[in-house]
C-alpha cells in the first residue's frame, strides 16, 4: 500500500506541476475552447490538460518500475499496453483540441488506439453471466477483441469545471480498492496491473483538479477525457475480464458471483448512462449520435436550479455512492447494515437532486398565499365597501371667481397688484 501511495502522489505532483506549462503552451498554440451555446464557461479557456495528466501517469509508471513490490506488475504486458495506447489516444485528443477533428475521424483513432492496447496484452477473456445457469463464458479472440475495443471507446463525462477530473478520480479510487482487495484476499497478487493503473490515474486526476475546478483555468479536453475513458475501461477489463468470477465465491451465493460483473458497471455507471441517454436522445431526433447538445446529466442539474459547483458536487456524490457502494458490497459480502446505509444515502441523494424543485415550489406557494391574503385584506377593508362621492371634473370654469370664494391674486412686484 505504501508503494501505491508513492506512485499516486508522484502522478499527482507531476500533473500538478506540468499543468501550468501545458496551459501556457495551449495558449500559444491557440488550443482554446471558445464559449458555445451548450457550454457553461463564458470566456475562452485553454484545453489540452490531458497532456499533463499523461505526463503524470508516465512518470508514476516509471517510478513503479523501481519499487520492489510493484515491479511484479510488469511481469505481463498489461501496464505497458495501457501506457502505449494512452499515449496514442492522448495524441489524438491533442489533434482534436487543436484542429477540431470530425466525429468519424476521432472514432477511428479511438478504435486504433484500443486495438493497439488489445494487441499488446489487454483483452476481455472471460465474461460471467449469472442468469439461466449460463455461468462463465470463455471468449475467444474473435469475440473478446471487438468486445474489448467496444468497451474502451468512449469519452468520459465533461462539461462542467472539475466534473470529469473529480468523477474520474472517484471511479479510479473505487476500482483501486476493488482490485487491491482481490489481491489482499489471495485471489490475485496485491501488486497487479489494474491496481497500478487505477492508482496512477487517480493521482493524475487529483493533481489536475486544482487547476480545473470552478472557475477552471484549463480544460482537460479530449486528450484527457479519452485518456481517462481508456484507462478506466482497461482496468475494468484487466480486473474482471481475464478471471473466472465463479472462483470468487460459492455457487450457492449469488452476490459474490454477480459483484465482479456489477462493480465495473457501478463504477462506470454515470458516464455510461450519460452516453447511452445521449445516443438514444439524438437518434430519436434523427440526429447523429455524435452531435452535441445541452441535455447531458450535468446540464439537467443546472436546468432544475443547481448552481455550477452544486451540480458538480452532486455528481461527485452519486459517483462515490455507486462506485464505493458496489466495492463495499464486494468486500463485505452484502451485510444488512451496509445495504441499509446505501439505501439511506440513495434517499439523501434523491432529496439533494430535487431540492431546487422543492424550494422553488415552496417559494411559489408562499408568494401565492401572500397575494391571496392581500386580496382578502383589501376586500374586507371598510374603504373598499364605502360609497365614494363623485369628483367633478376640473375645467376652465374652476379658474373663475365664484361668489363666496377667495381668490388669490398673483403679485408682479413689491407692493404692486394686478387688478
Amino acid at each position: 500500500m505504501r508503494e501505491y501511495a508513492v506512485v499516486l502522489l508522484t502522478a499527482a505532483l507531476v500533473t500538478y506541476l506540468a499543468t501550468p506549462v501545458v496551459r501556457v503552451a495551449a495558449v500559444r498554440l491557440r488550443m482554446m475552447a471558445a464559449p458555445r451555446e451548450r457550454d457553461v464557461h463564458v470566456i475562452p479557456t485553454p484545453r489540452g490538460g490531458g497532456v499533463a495528466m499523461y505526463l503524470g501517469v508516465a512518470a508514476a509508471v516509471l517510478v513503479a518500475t523501481r519499487l520492489p513490490a510493484l515491479q511484479r506488475t510488469f511481469d505481463d504486458s498489461q501496464t505497458a499496453a495501457v501506457l502505449v495506447a494512452g499515449g496514442l489516444i492522448c495524441l489524438l485528443g491533442v489533434l482534436d483540441d487543436k484542429f477540431g477533428l470530425d466525429a468519424l475521424t476521432k472514432l477511428t483513432g479511438q478504435i486504433a488506439a484500443a486495438g493497439v492496447m488489445v494487441l499488446i496484452g489487454v483483452q476481455l477473456a472471460f465474461l460471467f453471466l449469472p442468469v439461466a445457469d449460463i455461468g462463465t463464458l470463455s471468449l475467444g479472440p474473435d469475440v473478446g477483441v471487438p468486445a474489448t475495443i467496444l468497451l474502451t471507446v468512449f469519452n468520459f463525462i465533461d462539461g462542467l469545471d472539475g466534473l470529469a477530473a473529480g468523477v474520474s478520480a472517484i471511479a479510479a479510487l473505487a476500482f483501486f480498492a476493488y482490485s487491491y482487495n482481490l489481491g489482499r484476499v489471495g485471489y490475485d497478487d496485491v501488486a497487479s496491473a489494474p491496481a497500478l493503473i487505477t492508482a496512477v490515474l487517480a493521482g493524475a486526476c487529483l493533481g489536475f483538479l486544482p487547476h480545473n475546478f470552478s472557475p477552471a483555468r484549463i480544460f482537460m479536453g479530449d486528450s484527457g477525457s479519452m485518456l481517462v475513458g481508456l484507462m478506466l475501461s482497461a482496468a475494468a477489463v484487466s480486473a474482471t475480464g481475464q478471471t473466472d468470477s465463479q472462483t470468487l465465491g460459492s455457487a450457492a451465493n449469488l452476490l459474490p458471483l454477480t459483484l465482479p460483473l456489477l462493480v465495473p458497471i457501478a463504477v462506470l455507471f454515470i458516464p455510461f448512462v450519460d452516453l447511452l441517454l445521449a445516443v438514444v436522445r439524438r437518434t430519436r431526433r434523427g440526429q447523429s449520435p455524435f452531435s452535441p447538445d445541452k441535455m447531458h446529466l450535468h446540464h439537467r442539474l443546472l436546468a432544475i436550479g443547481h448552481s455550477h459547483r452544486r451540480a458538480v458536487l452532486t455528481m461527485y456524490f452519486w459517483a462515490a455512492l455507486l462506485s464505493f457502494g458496489a466495492v463495499a458490497l464486494s468486500i463485505t459480502g452484502g451485510q444488512v447494515e451496509l445495504l441499509v446505509l446505501i439505501g439511506v444515502l440513495l434517499a439523501v441523494g434523491v432529496v439533494v437532486v430535487l431540492s431546487p424543485h422543492a424550494r422553488r415550489a415552496a417559494r411559489e406557494a408562499r408568494a401565492a398565499e401572500i397575494a391571496a391574503q392581500r386580496r382578502r385584506s383589501r376586500a374586507a377593508h371598510p374603504s373598499a365597501r364605502a360609497p365614494h362621492a363623485p369628483v367633478p371634473p376640473a375645467g376652465p370654469a374652476d379658474a373663475v371667481d365664484r361668489p363666496g370664494t377667495a381668490t388669490t391674486v398673483p403679485r408682479t412686484g413689491a407692493g404692486q397688484v394686478i387688478p
